[in-house]
Formats: C-alpha cells, structure tokens, sequence
C-alpha cells in the first residue's frame, strides 16, 4: 500500500523549506560543500573557488552566492543547511554565524536570542 504523500509545509516567513525540488535543483552545491569533508578539497577551493565551483558544475547563481559567501542566497539556492555548514566553516563561520544570517541578526543579537529562549 502506497504511503500518501505528507501535508505541505506551513512556510515560515522569510525562510526557504528544504524539499525534493530544492535538493534536485542544489544536486551540484550539496555535493560540492559534501566533498569539503576532506581537508585536501577544502584547502583547493580556497587556492582557486570559482575553478572549485566550476568542477562541480553549479549554475551561475549557486556559483555567484558561494564566492559572495552570502549564505541566505546558498540556501534560497538550494543548498541544505547541513552541507553548507561545511562551506561556512571555510569562511571560518559557526553554526551560530549561520543561524544569524538566515534570520537577519547580528551574531550577537542571535546569541542573545538564544539565551532569551534558554537554549
């Protein structure tokens, strides 16, 4: 018997829902930030990102976000979260780093937040 399919998502405004449309539209970004779990791929993309991203084939969006470092638009591109956080480190960004941009806070009004909330 055939699992029927989940509800859709309520959209959080402002946010990008990572599904199967993005993962396929993001194939070559998450396999890209997927091979930075090797340290001899992450010290190659630093010597030459664009010819890095031209390797793994990202379309000139996904390609103009990652040399921008502009995380929000990797996601809006189809990058999932978990990858790009091996990208971010690169950058020498933190998951804290990363959860501010998506929510358009410093990073310290996003620790701030945190502590509010008790986390």
């Amino acid at each position: 018997m055939p699992i029927p399919p989940s509800p859709q998502p309520h959209p959080i405004e402002g946010t990008t829902v990572f599904d199967g449309v993005q993962a396929r539209k993001a194939y070559a970004l998450n396999k890209m930030c997927f091979s930075f779990n090797d340290a001899a791929n992450r010290a190659e993309f630093l010597r030459d990102p664009q010819a890095y991203c031209d390797r793994y084939g990202l379309s000139p969006e996904q390609r103009d976000v990652v040399l921008r470092r502009d995380v929000p638009g990797m996601l809006e591109a189809g990058g999932n979260v978990y990858y790009l956080a091996k990208l971010a480190g690169i950058f020498g960004l933190d998951v804290q780093d990363l959860g501010a941009a998506q929510t358009g806070m410093s990073k310290q009004e996003f620790q701030a937040m945190l502590k509010a909330a008790g986390n």
